[in-house]
């Protein structure tokens, strides 16, 4: 079996656990890889999610082998046969034990936002991983789930080795798996995208799963909360997937452009989205190329035809009947930017306002004159080659714009922090440029 990616895994997974709705369930991540596949499986049976936090306690010159874990709520499960094995004495566990809860803790602050952790006791919680190698990770977070209060334990992942069974059956009260194979040596050989999960997806998620009304499934429009929604965009003969978020009164849509090597799953995009969608803004993230297509690496980097497709998508979206009167807006990422701005010059475009991220508006050349939607720069401080092109860029622009730097952060605005500027700095632009269209603009 092969996953396109993480969120592909969860789907698939959720497909098998159907037999848990109507329970009283609790899904939980485990951090990173985990989660996203967790919040598939959660949305489906409609129940809360939270993440799994387990650090391993390290035999202290040993470090790779376990001798106990700790959990959230002082919860912790000590191997006392590695214990005696190794010698550890009671104060060096108490050392590791220290310093493994400090770092529990202040990923638990990152992850939760000050939220109080969703409760277990009694419940069936689900624990949820993208894979399992070894299972010391698994094991452990089923262990500090029933410590916790679990009345069953569900672990359930996408892939396993052939004895996972053996290693882990009793750890938890139900396993599920969706493929077992014999030729398993590494759980990303099963995944198209396996790319590292980082702190700013986790909070997406958990946000994301927040927002949602209690027991609901994002399987249409809703009467409360936004209309969040998978959609087929109709870009001339082409049909490209997206994803269209519509808050109750949203004022505009803002599309977005991905940079090369990304899909509308960017978690980066995904964050920046959600603070869009909570000042009231619309948004669609949707893939510029098919799958087809993205084979050809011309295409990944081919700005006519990618602003083309950014065109043809903001024309099907205005046909919708939810968007009409909706201003638009553009939200370029790194090569998406110069799609971005080249959709935006194009003759009765009617772009309300564009934001690029880290973006290469020099690849938008000689359209960047042209551009006469406001539009914002958004550039780390310490990606230095990209803040030159933006300045450059700035210099060609005849429109209202705007650079904005922020301290510290490079390229992909990994930096803690970072991402939460990146999002306060486009909700402002937006907001301030974006007003409904008058029907005789239409």
């Amino acid at each position: 079996m092969f996953f396109r990616d993480r969120r592909d895994a969860g789907r698939q997974l959720a497909a098998r656990l159907g037999h848990l709705k109507g329970a009283e369930v609790v899904v939980l991540g485990l951090p990173r890889g985990g989660v996203p596949v967790a919040a598939e499986v959660a949305e489906a049976l409609g129940a809360p999610l939270d993440v799994c936090l387990v650090r391993k306690l390290g035999v202290p010159f040993q470090p790779e082998l376990g001798m106990g874990a700790i959990g959230e709520g002082g919860v912790r499960v000590i191997n006392d046969d590695v214990m005696r094995a190794a010698r550890v004495a009671p104060d060096e566990l108490a050392q590791v034990e220290a310093r493994e809860r400090e770092v529990l803790e202040r990923r638990a602050r990152r992850y939760r936002a000050g939220r109080e952790p969703v409760g277990t006791q009694g419940r069936t919680v689900v624990v949820v991983d993208d894979g399992v190698a070894t299972g010391s990770t698994a094991r452990a977070a089923c262990r500090i789930a029933r410590a916790g209060g679990a009345a069953r334990i569900v672990l359930a992942v996408p892939v396993a080795p052939r004895d996972w069974a053996a290693r882990l059956g009793e750890d938890a009260d139900e396993l599920v798996c969706l493929d077992t194979p014999w030729d398993f040596y590494a759980i990303g050989q099963f995944y198209a995208d396996f790319s590292q999960t980082d702190d700013d997806e986790v909070v997406a998620c958990l946000e994301e799963a927040v927002a949602r009304p209690p027991g609901a499934r994002r399987t249409g429009p809703r009467h409360s909360g936004p209309d969040d929604r998978e959609v087929d965009v109709r870009a001339g003969a082409t049909v490209l997937r997206g994803k269209l978020t519509l808050p109750e009164g949203a004022t505009g849509v803002v599309l977005f452009a991905h940079g090369s090597g990304s899909s509308r799953h960017s978690p980066r995009n995904r964050f920046v989205a959600l603070g869009l969608n909570r000042a009231g803004l619309g948004t669609l993230l949707f893939d510029l190329l098919t799958e087809e297509e993205e084979a050809d690496r011309a295409n990944v980097f081919d700005t006519g035809l990618l602003a083309g497709r950014l065109a043809d998508a903001t024309g099907w979206l205005r046909g919708l009947p939810e968007t009409q009167g909706l201003a638009v807006g553009y939200f370029g990422a790194s090569t998406g930017a110069a799609a971005a701005l080249w959709a935006a010059a194009e003759p009765g475009a009617r772009i309300a306002a564009v934001v690029s991220r880290g973006g290469r508006p020099d690849l938008a050349g000689p359209r960047l004159p042209a551009v006469n939607a406001p539009t914002l720069l958004i550039v780390g401080g310490h990606d230095e080659l990209v803040l030159d092109l933006n300045r450059d860029a700035q210099a060609r622009l005849r429109c209202e714009s705007r650079l904005s730097v922020v301290p510290g952060a490079t390229h992909l605005f990994e930096e803690p922090g970072a991402l939460e500027k990146v999002t306060d700095l486009a909700r402002d632009w937006f907001t301030d440029h974006m007003a409904p269209v008058s029907h005789a603009a239409r």
